[in-house]
């Protein structure tokens, strides 16, 4: 077994694969990496709660209720890769078909599995010379599993 990674890291170390079948990502088979990802980034919101009781003199005390995360991922249109074409095909449906799971492998070998929303944000548009965007969010459905480093 080899040790865990210590130490700074170039961010694409940083490994997503995504559940095409809209499944819970158990199976290994139906995780697939996104081809031509360029940049993302994770937004962690917490829901505090707050009251001001007579015993604190005016002091506020807090509490932190909830949790949700959302994933930002940014890149480039890939016709083909099972991956890509997934999160594409993703653009205009809603509800239930939108959901699946997503597996980040950090670095470390640590693993966050999210079951999420996924909403398209940017789909084949652009400049005549640009290359065609594919961008998208992933807002956490439900708390998820994280696995530390072995």
């Amino acid at each position: 077994m080899s040790e865990p990674k210590t130490g700074v890291y170039p961010v694409y170390e940083n490994q997503f694969k995504i559940d095409i079948t809209g499944g819970d990502g158990s199976t290994e088979g139906n995780n697939k990496t996104i081809a031509d990802m360029e940049s993302f980034s994770v937004a962690i919101d917490g829901n505090i709660e707050e009251w001001k009781p007579f015993d604190q003199e005016g002091w506020t005390r807090r509490l932190l209720t909830g949790k949700s995360i959302t994933i930002t991922v940014s890149g480039k249109r890939n016709v083909g890769d099972p991956g890509n074409d997934y999160v594409a095909g993703l653009a205009l449906k809603t509800g239930e078909e939108a959901t699946t799971t997503l597996t980040w492998t950090f670095p470390s070998g640590a693993k966050l599995v999210l079951k999420g929303v996924v909403s398209v944000t940017e789909w084949g548009s652009g400049d005549s010379t640009n290359v065609a965007p594919l961008n998208f969010d992933i807002a956490s459905d439900g708390k998820p599993t994280f696995t530390p480093a072995a």
